[in-house]
C-alpha cells in the first residue's frame, strides 16, 4: 500500500486544488495529479471532481474519505509509537484549542516547551466548539485538546484553571469600575453578544442572572468584541482569560455572584498516548500551575 497517495489525496481535499496541494507538499502539480489519478485507478472510483475553480469530493470520495483519514491516522500512530520505543523525543503533537487559550496561553507554552524538546513539532487545530474538539480527540484527529469541563465525551481530562466571566465596558463608561456590576445594565445598554455555537456558556450566565440583554451586535471573535467595546459600541460579557495582557481601553467588572468556566486539557486515553503528547500535557499542567500559583 502506497500511503503517499492517501496523504496527497487528503491534502488536495484540504487545499481545494492540485496547485495549492503541490505547493504545500513540495510536489509538482503534475505529481499531485498523477498521485490522485493513480489512487482512483487503484480503487476503481472517481474521488474528485475537477473544474477550473479547483477540486471537490465526489459522492464516492465522501464515502471513502473517513477510511482514508483513518489509514493515515493509524500510520502516524505507528510512527509515533516506534519513536517512543526508540526513546526519541521527537514527533508531531496535534492540539485542538479554542481562541482564548490559543491567544493567551499557547505562544508562551510552546516557547517554554520548545526549550526542553526542540525536536517535537506541533499542529494547532482551532475551534470554538467544545463538542467538535471532543470529537477530534475521540476520533484521533487531535492527540489532545483544551476543553471546557465537564464534557460528555468519554475522555481522560485534567482541570487546569477556573476562568471567571466578567462584564466589560469602555474605560469611560458610567459603570466602569462598578463592583458588583448591576445585571440590569446588560438590558439597558447596547450589548455585544459572542456567537458561541453549541456550547452557550454566556447564555447560561444571562439565564442565571435573569436578564434579557439588549443585543445590538452578534460577533464570532473575542478580539472583535474587545475592539467594539473599547470604541463605545456597547458592553459585553467575556472570560477573564481573554482579558489577560489586554491592550484595549476596557474595564472588567465582577458580578455579585461569580460565574466560572473550568478549562481542562484532555486526551482519549492517558494509557495510550505517545511520549511526545505525554510530555506536552505534563508541561501544560506545570505551566498553568506556575502561572496562577504566583
Amino acid at each position: 500500500m502506497d500511503l503517499t497517495k492517501y496523504q496527497v489525496f487528503l491534502k488536495t481535499v484540504e487545499c481545494g486544488s492540485f496547485t495549492a496541494a503541490a505547493q504545500q507538499l513540495s510536489f509538482t502539480q503534475s505529481g499531485v495529479s498523477h498521485a490522485i489519478s493513480g489512487l482512483e485507478e487503484e480503487l476503481g472510483v472517481t474521488l474528485l471532481s475537477r473544474s477550473r475553480g479547483g477540486v471537490t469530493l465526489t459522492a464516492d470520495g465522501w464515502a471513502l474519505m473517513p477510511y482514508i483519514q483513518e489509514i493515515c491516522r493509524q500510520q502516524r500512530s505507528i510512527e509515533e509509537r516506534a519513536k517512543d520505543l526508540q526513546g526519541l523525543e521527537t514527533g508531531v503533537v496535534r492540539v485542538a484549542v479554542f481562541t482564548s487559550v490559543s491567544v493567551q496561553w499557547m505562544p508562551y507554552i510552546l516557547k517554554s516547551f520548545r526549550k526542553q524538546y526542540p525536536n517535537i513539532e506541533f499542529e494547532l487545530l482551532p475551534s470554538n466548539y467544545n463538542t467538535e474538539i471532543a470529537r477530534w480527540i475521540q476520533d484521533g484527529t487531535a492527540d489532545c485538546g483544551f476543553l471546557v469541563l465537564p464534557t460528555e465525551a468519554n475522555l481522560d481530562c485534567w482541570l487546569l484553571q477556573r476562568d471567571q466571566w466578567k462584564a466589560i465596558v469602555p474605560w469611560d463608561h458610567p459603570l466602569a469600575g462598578r463592583e458588583p456590576f448591576p445585571p440590569e445594565a446588560l438590558a439597558q445598554y447596547p450589548f455585544i453578544l459572542l456567537e458561541e455555537g453549541d456550547d452557550y456558556e454566556i447564555q447560561e450566565v444571562l439565564d442565571t442572572l435573569g436578564v434579557q440583554p439588549n443585543v445590538q451586535y452578534r460577533v464570532q471573535q473575542d478580539q472583535v468584541i474587545l475592539a467594539m467595546v473599547s470604541c463605545g459600541l456597547g458592553i459585553s460579557i467575556m472570560e477573564e482569560l481573554m482579558l489577560d495582557r489586554n491592550e484595549y481601553p476596557v474595564v472588567a467588572c465582577s458580578f455579585a455572584k461569580p460565574f466560572y468556566r473550568n478549562i481542562g486539557i484532555c486526551v482519549k486515553d492517558k494509557r495510550a498516548i505517545s511520549r511526545s503528547t505525554y510530555r506536552f500535557v505534563e508541561h501544560v499542567r506545570r505551566w498553568v500551575l506556575e502561572k496562577y500559583s504566583g
